[in-house]
């Protein structure tokens, strides 16, 4: 008798092993996940991972959201009302600060992608011809820091140029010739808006000009939840979906714009997928520790934010 049911133990175990290996969960557990903006190349990794299954694979069930208010999705995921949010370095630094309970996570897009943009065959040559001109930005505070660190390089003040308020109407307020310059210009996609208006675009990179490097896109999710082991496995498989991505571009873009996603299949679209796949972080979780807590000090130094808090408070690399 205690040897038929040691048996059936057996069985059973390597029944449950089995089904938990190929998916077969009892239960997939939800996690849902708000997007920073409208679904975009920025994101391919999740929907990637989403299409190949990997998130199955680790038993999540996992729903992607676009946010109606792009605002909102960080304040949602402090709030209970999601698992994860993608957002960005500097507006995590300025939401910590602000008292919201969130933790980095995982990162998605590992390098800037912000740039001041002219036109290519204007007048603006280097960012010293930028002296008394009038520069178009979206959103001020960070926008404008970044600016004037740039700027700065130069040796032209903040005060040396007239700031214009453009709102999202960047590569427009350029063609009209409203703005010499704009800052806040993503370089995959107004760069190649430029270019498929025949209204080419040249950059200076953030980077380049005095800015720490910093992570644009991360997943933050609430302290609180840190301890739920699908946080782990969630960013398990947004790294699977990376490494897919990177090694079949080609199958990936079909993945990303299958279904209800079938209008992202556009010329713009398709020059941003090329030009954000190299910017994809290939090791999702990690954390350099050193690069975070240096651009933080960045914001500090600008007035951005007024404190900083220890790194694990804020950001973390998962176990």
């Amino acid at each position: 008798m205690k040897m038929n049911l040691l048996r059936k133990s057996i069985v059973l175990t390597a029944l449950l092993l089995s089904m938990h290996s190929t998916g077969m969960a009892l239960a997939a557990e939800k996690v849902t996940v708000l997007l920073d903006w409208f679904v975009n190349p920025d994101h391919a990794p999740l929907f990637v991972a989403l299409e190949k299954g990997y998130f199955a694979e680790r038993g999540l069930d996992v729903e992607l959201i676009a946010p109606s208010n792009p605002n909102d999705p960080p304040k949602l995921v402090a709030a209970g009302k999601a698992d994860i949010a993608v957002s960005y370095q500097h507006q995590h630094q300025m939401q910590v600060e602000q008292g919201l309970p969130l933790v980095r996570i995982a990162t998605l897009v590992a390098t800037p992608l912000n740039s001041l943009v002219v036109l290519e065959d204007g007048p603006i040559k280097s960012i010293g011809d930028l002296k008394g001109k009038t520069i178009g930005y979206s959103v001020g505070g960070f926008e404008t820091a970044l600016l004037k660190v740039m700027l700065a390089k130069e040796g032209i003040a903040l005060s040396d140029v007239k700031l214009v308020n453009v709102n999202f109407s960047l590569s427009p307020s350029l063609f009209t010739g409203q703005v010499d310059g704009v800052i806040g210009a993503f370089r995959n996609f107004e760069l190649n808006q430029m270019a498929i208006e025949k209204r080419p675009g040249h950059a200076f990179f953030v980077e380049e000009y005095g800015i720490p490097a910093y992570d644009e896109l991360i997943l933050v999710a609430d302290r609180a939840s840190l301890g739920d082991a699908k946080l782990r496995r969630f960013v398990d498989a947004v790294e699977a979906g990376v490494q897919y991505l990177v090694n079949h571009p080609d199958e990936s873009w079909e993945l990303f714009i299958k279904g209800d996603r079938k209008s992202l299949d556009d010329e713009l679209n398709r020059r941003a997928w090329r030009d954000t796949l190299p910017r994809f972080a290939l090791r999702p979780g990690a954390l350099d520790r050193q690069r975070y807590v240096r651009f933080a000090r960045f914001l500090q130094e600008q007035d951005i934010v007024k404190n900083v808090a220890p790194l694990d408070e804020w950001a973390q690399e998962l176990p």
